[in-house]
């Protein structure tokens, strides 16, 4: 019995779209676009959020084998603090679906709003559950960010980063007070705006002892 969404659904050259990383408080969010190939069925696809992280990394390699084109983009921390959050991931999104290498006849997007692309698209609210390409693309993007973040734990101990992923657990904001921001936090998120404003205070005040990133 076949797992997880239904491959009578994909499309022939439907490239599905999704995000990872609004929510947190550091790193770049993630975007992925994937062309699924309706010969070579992935058994298992469904929204990322949904599986254990030994299944997506299984299906991650997968995707990347079968699927007749797959990429993966970002927008960096300092163009999420620049343009906005809402702005960064359509922005992500667009460069997801412009670095692919087939042009695909349609591009669903996961969400209720679509960035400015130069091929047809259209939002599918839930998407990464409905869709197989926008589940695909969800796996690639939250598998690519993860790893990410782990290798962001290795150089800012303390946050427990690996662990959260930058969302802002109870433990990502005593460490973010404790520890100040570190340059790879999202500057313009409230927690975060404060945690510079209390090291500046603290600098203005001739006491400090947390990093001056």
């Amino acid at each position: 019995m076949q797992m997880g969404l239904d491959f009578n659904l994909v499309e022939d050259l439907v490239a599905g779209v999704d995000e990872v990383g609004r929510g947190p408080l550091c790193g770049a969010v993630v975007t992925a676009a994937v062309i699924l190939d309706p010969k070579r069925p992935i058994l298992g696809l469904n929204d990322s959020k949904k599986l254990t992280e030994a299944k997506r990394e299984k299906l991650f390699d997968e995707i990347c084998e079968k699927a007749l084109c797959w990429h993966i983009a970002r927008a960096e921390v300092e163009e999420i603090d620049e343009l906005n959050i809402l702005h960064a991931t359509m922005l992500a999104m667009k460069r997801a679906v412009e670095g692919l290498l087939i042009i695909p006849k349609l591009a669903l997007i996961d969400g209720n709003r679509c960035p400015q692309l130069s091929v047809p698209s259209a939002p599918v609210i839930q998407g990464d559950a409905q869709v197989p390409a926008i589940a695909a693309a969800s796996i690639l993007a939250k598998v690519s960010r993860d790893r990410e973040m782990a290798k962001m734990e290795l150089l800012y101990p303390g946050y427990g980063i690996g662990g959260h992923k930058g969302y802002p657990t109870p433990v990502h904001l005593e460490a973010l007070a404790r520890l100040g921001p570190t340059p790879i936090h999202r500057r313009s998120f409230a927690p975060v705006r404060a945690a510079y404003e209390a090291r500046d205070m603290m600098i203005a005040t001739g006491f400090t002892s947390l990093p001056l990133s």
